[in-house]
């Protein structure tokens, strides 16, 4: 039975770009589930499964409904045993919750900032005025006024990817010898970027963009099956 993902998309429906919503697209062709994604706007969310989640991912996985990447995660994992594993044990699983602390707290704090006016600027005229209205209600400013730290955000984004750079000297991927969810973690964030701005965050030759370009790469190319903003 193929697996509905409830996917984040703007005004063009070919481009997900929610980093939530990547890292549940990568698990689940990890896990070799096949799954269709349905395309969801910002909006229209609360209709998603009848009010399952206030954000997406969502899944629906025959009479079972789960949300949250982490949760759908671990949900995939204990589902589906038999297929590659997500995490490599507890203790995995445990590690994960601490990468996923770090990228939302440290990168996704950046990138919030980097890409705000862009993400803005590819929604739906209805899903703009909900983005302004909900993200100028968080923050205390303006859209604009956030952005006034775009550049500076952009000159010191490098040095918030030094422990994933020290890592990658010892081992592929944060998972060790093969990616896991960890990895999908860290790629939903940086994917974010790619497909919603043009602002140039990765350096050829870095470890940490040689490794981005094996997660896009994984998986028959699944993060490259959307191209890059610009």
């Amino acid at each position: 039975m193929t697996i509905i993902l409830h996917d984040l998309v703007g005004a063009d429906a070919t481009r997900p770009f929610s980093p939530h919503c990547w890292k549940t697209a990568m698990a689940l062709a990890h896990k070799g589930l096949p799954f269709e994604r349905r395309n969801v706007c910002f909006t229209k969310v609360p209709e998603v499964e009848g009010g399952a989640s206030k954000t997406v991912p969502v899944i629906r996985d025959g009479s079972q409904v789960v949300a949250d990447s982490f949760l759908i995660a671990a949900y995939l994992e204990e589902t589906y045993p038999d297929r590659p594993s997500l995490f490599g044990g507890e203790g995995g699983q445990a590690m994960a919750r601490f990468i996923e602390a770090w990228t939302q707290s440290v990168l996704h704090a950046a990138l919030g900032v980097i890409a705000l006016k862009d993400i803005h600027d590819i929604l739906a005229p209805e899903d703009q005025a909900y983005f302004r209205q909900s993200r100028e209600a968080r923050m205390g400013k303006t859209l604009e006024q956030v952005t006034e730290r775009r550049d500076a955000e952009i000159e010191g984004f490098s040095a918030k990817l030094t422990p994933l750079r020290v890592m990658l000297k010892s081992q592929p991927w944060i998972g060790g010898s093969s990616p896991l969810f960890c990895d999908y973690i860290v790629f939903g964030a940086l994917q974010w970027a790619r497909v919603t701005s043009t602002a140039k965050l990765l350096e050829e030759g870095d470890a940490v963009t040689e490794w981005f370009n094996r997660c896009l790469d994984l998986h028959d190319g699944l993060g490259r099956s959307v191209p890059p903003a610009g």
